[in-house]
Order: structure tokens, then C-alpha cells, then sequence
């Protein structure tokens, strides 16, 4: 970690940041008005000092970790980008901005969790402020050590600079890093009331993530450890029985503004339309629609989308006549458009958004792709888009901006603690047929295939994919694959080497036919897969990325061997 990281830490979180926002979920004080001197002097203001914790410092993470958990898991296209075919290298700027991302996240909730201990404020507020902070901590470094491997840890920022030892971190081995983690989380959910305000943090947020931490954990020393995964399934069944919590009966549903705040929702960066300052707002959009879907002008995702690999993995044969596909899964409609595709909750002052009427028709999709496919893959993303500016004053309430909106960005859904248990139950096992992790499971997969048959028995293999449908275009799957990797890396390996990752060609003549004629023409000779490109190498050492070239050159220890770190000695809480 370079210098100017560690003193961001500490300058900038003395109050948690300023500037004020437009939703009073995440209003904070504006830093020219107060010093640490004479602010957390009420519940109000503690509050308002953690809030910054639920967007600001995870924005440049937000807007690179769909290259690390989509294209490099396979999931999404990405043309030429260093994260499709494993190249990346510590050069790499969005590698540099993750990076500074999580340490920052990392330090804000250091130094906001040391000022809230003095605040004069009520106890049940400085807790629930306190275990906020951990749960945001842990979840810093549950990707730093899936991102990056063995990490250091910086458990108290004031102290290291204090000390100059700031740039003499060395690396901890990643077992004691996730117990480091859990150690936090157990704190957090000693701190967490049992409910919360809507779209906050509370005991069984963290109870899920310290699931999910578990989950990983299990095969962190190279084979899966039994009580690690009794634990994960131990945590997550008391958020599953006991958080009164349940699914969203529409999986699309999610995903919309207006389910910014839905108890399915345990951890989301929860954004403001403001851009003042920059760094509260949500983005993605910009990052993966097709040009002139907000109608802001500054939309520049369409050439990206969705892998073939996922497509077939939907059951999706994007070279198959769309009058003859019958999406059984909703979850493909709702991760990927295609041709024949009509959205409703998108443009609705339109009457709803027609995919390749956008593409062709030029005054309906005035200002967009302009008559042309974009997508190398035939497809084009959906999660983390809000339609156009009336659709977000709809939703939210609020008007969006250029690169500016308040979607919110989950991290860990009830889904996702769903299927973390069922895997959980199988153990070490390869099935299950226990009836609670039926339950969790069929759950999850009856919601998105409705009228599906109730599985009787489930596999390892069938939580696997069920997770990749489920949690595809949300930054999860590389993740998957890096715990997978801890234990059986040659499985992880050969999945990875046996996708589809690359592009189609002849796409647009095919699409655009279709449109104008309503005939589907497949012309084999020039509508194919891109077989000539080859697949990307795969190896151990691609679930691991390495750190940014500047941190390294400013501490030569992180180039050394970890070192063994008894955390539950070495620090507390």
C-alpha cells in the first residue's frame, strides 16, 4: 500500500466525509463544518459519519470488479481487455483504482470505528454505528484475499502512521487473513441490532457474509474443512429462519430502483443521483448499456455483453431462430437481451424498450447504436441499467445525471445465502438430500423457472450452476471460482479452458434480416463462432492478481513471503 493511500485513510474519515446528499438514507455533514473535535456528539451525527461507508470509497472498486468477477470468470465479453484472456498485470489502471478502492474502504472503516468508541452518543447507536463499520471492513478484505492472496493487515491506521511503519506492511498468510475477517465479523454481529432501518446494515447482513466468508474459508488450506462448512451453514440458516427476510417473487424485480431497499437485499453499495461530490453515485450503466439508452449521451457499454458461454449455459443458441426460444429460466431475460426481447420496466414512457427496434429502427433509438449490432456475442447487458432518465424519476423519485444514478449495487442477496447453505450441507460430500437444503435450493430455482419440478437430490455441480445463473453479471462468479481454485484447481482450470469466450461474426446481418424482413436466415459460411482466436491460457497462477506495480515499488515487503499471523493475539476489537 503506497503512502498517499494510508494518509487518505486518515485524513479523509475523520468525519466519515462530507458533502450532503439528496436521500436522507445517506445524508452526512459537509467537512468544511466540523473537525473530529467536535462532531459525534449525537446519534444523528454518528450516523451520518458511517454513511459515507456505504458508497463514496467503493466507487472505483464498483466500476472494475464486473471485469474481474464477469470477464474473467467468463461470463461477459469484453474485446481485447487484459481480464478476458488473464494478462492483467500491476500496470493495469483499473487493477490500480480496485486496489486504492479496498484499502480505502479498509481505512475509512478504521478510522470511523476508532472515532465512534469516544462519540457522546446512546450506546445502542454507537454499537449499531460500530458493527456497520466491521461488516464493511470484512467485506474490504473478503476481496482483497480472494483479488489479491496473502494481504497485509492494517488494523489500525493512527497507529502505523504513528509509528512509520506504513510502508514496511508484510504480507499474512490468506488462512489467518479470513480469520482475520471472521474475528471482525464476530464483532460486528456482537454489535448489530437484529433490524435496522431499510437499507441498512443489521445482525443478519453480517451473519450472511461471515456465511459466505465461511463457505470460502472451508478450502482455503487445500482441502474443504469440515466444520468451516458447518459453520457456513450454521450462519446461514439463522438469516434464512430467523431474519424474516424472503425472496422477491420476481426475479427482475431486484433489480429495479424502487427495490433499492428490498429485505432480499442484506449488503448493496447504496448510491445517490448526485455527483457533487463525485464518487457518490452509481455509474455502471454508462459502463455496460449501448450507447444512448440513457439518453445522456454517454453511454459506451455496447461493445461488451454477455459471453456465448453464458448463453449456452441459459440453453441460449444465439444462431437459433428467436420465434422457436422459449426462456423457461427468467433469469436469462432479466442478466441479457437478445433479439425479440421487449422490457417494460425499461422506457416506460415509451411503452416499454424494444431491443433491436433500438438497434434499427433510427427514430426510435434516436442517439443509439444507429443501425448497427454492437455486441460481438449478440447479446448486451441488463443487470445495473435504469432505463432513461423518466424511468429513474419513476423509481427513485429523483432525477439521474450524466454517469449518475442511485440503482443500488448488491453484494450479498438472501438468494445468495440461500444457496450458500445448500452448498454448505452437501460438506464434503458430492449431494445432499437433506430437506432443509432442498428447501433453500428448490427456493431459489422455483422462483426462476416457474412450475419446475422440486429437485429430490442435489449435487455439488447443480448448486455450482445454479449460483452462475442466479448471481451472473453481479461481479460473484470469478469469486466462485477462486475458492474453488483454493481446493481443486484443476476443476476450476478446466471449466475456465472449456468455455466459449470469444466473439461471433456475421451477427448484425442476422439480426438486422430478421428485423426489417422477419426472417430468421443463418448463413453458416459467415455467421459463426469465433474459433481462430484461442483460448486463453489457464493456470494456477491466474486466480491470483498481482498487486499494483507502484504499491510494490513503495513496500519492497510485499514482494516476500507472507508471514504466519495469530490474529486473535495480535489485535481486537
Amino acid at each position: 500500500m503506497k503512502l498517499n493511500n494510508i494518509k487518505y485513510w486518515a485524513l479523509a474519515t475523520v468525519l466519515g466525509m462530507g458533502a450532503t446528499s439528496c436521500e436522507d438514507f445517506l445524508d452526512r455533514p459537509t467537512e468544511d463544518n466540523y473537525n473530529v473535535s467536535n462532531f459525534y456528539q449525537n446519534d444523528e451525527q454518528c450516523i451520518q459519519g458511517v454513511n459515507y461507508l456505504y458508497n463514496s470509497p467503493w466507487y472505483d472498486f464498483q466500476r472494475g470488479f464486473i471485469k474481474i468477477g464477469e470477464v474473467m470468470s467468463g461470463n461477459m465479453y469484453w474485446g481485447s481487455s487484459p481480464y478476458l484472456d488473464f494478462s492483467v498485470n500491476g500496470t493495469d489502471q483499473d487493477l490500480i483504482n480496485m486496489s486504492y478502492s479496498l484499502w480505502a474502504a479498509n481505512g475509512h472503516a478504521n478510522t470511523v470505528y476508532s472515532n465512534l468508541q469516544a462519540a457522546n452518543a446512546s450506546e445502542a447507536v454507537k454499537n449499531q454505528c460500530m458493527g456497520e463499520c466491521l461488516t464493511w471492513k470484512a467485506l474490504a478484505y473478503f476481496f482483497l484475499v480472494r483479488t489479491f492472496g496473502d494481504v497485509p493487515i492494517v488494523h489500525d491506521n493512527n497507529a502505523d502512521l504513528t509509528s512509520g511503519t506504513y510502508n514496511e506492511k508484510f504480507k499474512v498468510k490468506r488462512a489467518n487473513v479470513y480469520e482475520y475477517i471472521v474475528m471482525t465479523l464476530e464483532k460486528a454481529i456482537e454489535l448489530l441490532p437484529e433490524t435496522a432501518a431499510s437499507g441498512r446494515i443489521d445482525k443478519y447482513c453480517a451473519e450472511g457474509l461471515l456465511a459466505k466468508v465461511y463457505l470460502t474459508k472451508a478450502g482455503v488450506t487445500g482441502s474443504l474443512n469440515a466444520d468451516d462448512l458447518a459453520n457456513a451453514a450454521k450462519y446461514a440458516k439463522d438469516v434464512i429462519d430467523n431474519s424474516g427476510r424472503s425472496l422477491l417473487p420476481v426475479y427482475s424485480d431486484i433489480f429495479r430502483l424502487k427495490n433499492n431497499r428490498s429485505e432480499e437485499s442484506l449488503i448493496a453499495w447504496r448510491w445517490s443521483s448526485g455527483r457533487d461530490p463525485w464518487t457518490q453515485q452509481n455509474t455502471l450503466q454508462s459502463d455496460l448499456a449501448m450507447v444512448g439508452f440513457d439518453e445522456f449521451g454517454d453511454c459506451w457499454g455496447g461493445y461488451g455483453g454477455p459471453s456465448v458461454d453464458l448463453q449456452l449455459a441459459f440453453g441460449v443458441d444465439v444462431l437459433a431462430n428467436p420465434d422457436s426460444r422459449t426462456d423457461t429460466d427468467t433469469r436469462r431475460q432479466a442478466t441479457m437481451m437478445l433479439p425479440g426481447d421487449v422490457y417494460s420496466y425499461f422506457w416506460t414512457d415509451k411503452g416499454g424498450f424494444d431491443y433491436l427496434k433500438f438497434i434499427y429502427d433510427a427514430e426510435y433509438g434516436k442517439g443509439g447504436p444507429g443501425g448497427t449490432l454492437q455486441s460481438p456475442t449478440g447479446a448486451n447487458n441488463v443487470k445495473h441499467l435504469y432505463g432513461n432518465a423518466n424511468d429513474h424519476v419513476e423509481g427513485a423519485g429523483t432525477s439521474a445525471q450524466n454517469m449518475a444514478s442511485s440503482l443500488a449495487t448488491h453484494i450479498l442477496r438472501l438468494a445468495d445465502v440461500y444457496l450458500i447453505y445448500a452448498e454448505a450441507m452437501i460438506g464434503t460430500g458430492s449431494s445432499t438430500t437433506d430437506a432443509s437444503a432442498l428447501a433453500a435450493f428448490n427456493a431459489v430455482r422455483n422462483r426462476a423457472i416457474p412450475g419446475a419440478e422440486p429437485k429430490t437430490s442435489i449435487t455439488w455441480d447443480d448448486v455450482w450452476k445454479e449460483r452462475r445463473l442466479e448471481l451472473a453479471g453481479e461481479g460473484d462468479r470469478w469469486y466462485d471460482f477462486v475458492r474453488l481454485s483454493y481446493y481443486n484447481p484443476q476443476k476450476a482450470i478446466a471449466e475456465l479452458k472449456a468455455q466459449k469466450r470469444n466473439a461471433f461474426w456475421g451477427l448484425d446481418a442476422l439480426y438486422k434480416g430478421y428485423f426489417e424482413s422477419g426472417q430468421w436466415v443463418v448463413d453458416e459460411t459467415s455467421m459463426m463462432y469465433d474459433e481462430d482466436t484461442p483460448i486463453p491460457n489457464a493456470n494456477e497462477s491466474i486466480f491470483t492478481l498481482p498487486f499494483p506495480t507502484e504499491d510494490v515499488v513503495f513496500n519492497e515487503n510485499l514482494m516476500k513471503d507472507p508471514i504466519e499471523v495469530d490474529v486473535r493475539s495480535e489485535f481486537s476489537y
